[in-house]
């Protein structure tokens, strides 16, 4: 009886401690992009780090968007204190962070948890903020891959007049549509998957995360295919309005990200393996090189114009001469 008594006695204490954090706390608003909605995975995955800021003293409301541009845009009007974004989007936050989607600037995951370790240490604060906008977390999402209705479109060479949905808010999407002489078909986060599965385009690209959801398969049906070629590596990122939140909040989110970037790439060969080994594409070996050195102009050409951040380009190339350091790019040295 002595013992139970203590147990109610402690479980008391316990929760007269949770109403004081939480009565301590300060409230904010936290807008998502989950293309689902309230019951999407990425939603699902914000809602379980509720406890943890709740512990760093901010209680966060959740707010679902499945339109990406007017979660940006209330963000942008401070209507929303934090904002989950692809990285993509975010780039007109931060420029730095905004370029590591670079065409073909991350080969793969090691390259890729490379560079997040980088950018997770302390002394790497100052490029993760932009004015008040602050990056508080950038999140692996796997590589983006290009989708067709017709498998017999299998060289860059027969995309010439094809039509891609291309995100038309994205300077380095349509520089790259054009660039290979393919028809641009403006879309968004919220409509490129509905144009590709009603056949209104002939491709679209995007991760294998988006496959299942999205209803990809639709539009792969019997006569598509994945090309099997990293065009990029998609990333979500946190960012939030600095004076917002308590001094170092920032830092905390990233080392707890950091810690979840294991069960982020679980997701994403999930999300793979549940493309069909029938619907992959495999590029000829003797054009995968061609590819990169296309990319690679086209990223210096957007780095010129002003797209892509330099020195993030050069960190990219950094680590990528880590992992292949016999590549030409890593004596020429020109990104």
């Amino acid at each position: 009886m002595k013992s139970l008594k203590k147990i109610i006695t402690a479980l008391g204490a316990t929760a007269l401690l949770a109403n004081q954090a939480h009565a301590e706390a300060i409230d904010r608003k936290f807008c998502i992009f989950d293309p689902i909605g309230h019951n999407g995975p990425l939603f699902n995955v914000m809602k379980s780090s509720k406890p943890t800021a709740l512990k760093w003293g901010v209680n966060f409301e959740l707010s679902a968007y499945t339109d990406e541009k007017i979660a940006a845009e209330d963000f942008k009007a401070a209507q929303c204190d934090a904002v989950l974004l692809t990285g993509t989007r975010a780039r007109e936050f931060n420029k730095f962070t905004g370029s590591l989607e670079a065409l073909g600037a991350i080969p793969g995951d090691q390259e890729m948890q490379m560079i997040l370790q980088t950018l997770n240490q302390p002394k790497a604060a100052k490029l993760l903020t932009n004015g008040n906008y602050e990056v508080a977390g950038i999140l692996p999402a796997g590589a983006v891959y290009l989708f067709l209705r017709d498998r017999n479109v299998n060289t860059v060479d027969k995309l010439q007049g094809k039509k891609i949905a291309t995100l038309d808010y994205d300077p380095a999407s349509l520089t790259m549509v054009r660039h290979i002489g393919a028809s641009v078909v403006g879309a968004s986060s919220a409509n490129f998957a509905g144009k590709f599965n009603n056949g209104s385009v002939d491709a679209a690209y995007a991760p294998a995360i988006a496959y299942t959801p999205l209803e990809l398969y639709k539009g792969v049906a019997q006569d598509g295919g994945v090309f099997d070629y990293k065009l990029a590596q998609m990333n979500f990122q946190i960012i939030i309005h600095h004076d917002r939140f308590p001094e170092g909040f920032g830092q905390k989110v990233r080392e707890y990200a950091s810690g979840q970037y294991d069960e982020a790439y679980k997701l994403v060969a999930t999300a793979e393996s549940e493309i069909k080994a029938e619907h992959w594409m495999h590029p000829a070996k003797e054009h995968v090189s061609g590819y990169d050195n296309m990319l690679r102009e086209v990223r210096i050409s957007l780095r010129d114009e002003g797209v892509y951040d330099a020195n993030a380009l050069r960190l990219m190339r950094k680590v990528r001469c880590k992992t292949n350091p016999k590549n030409a790019e890593c004596v020429d040295k020109r990104e």
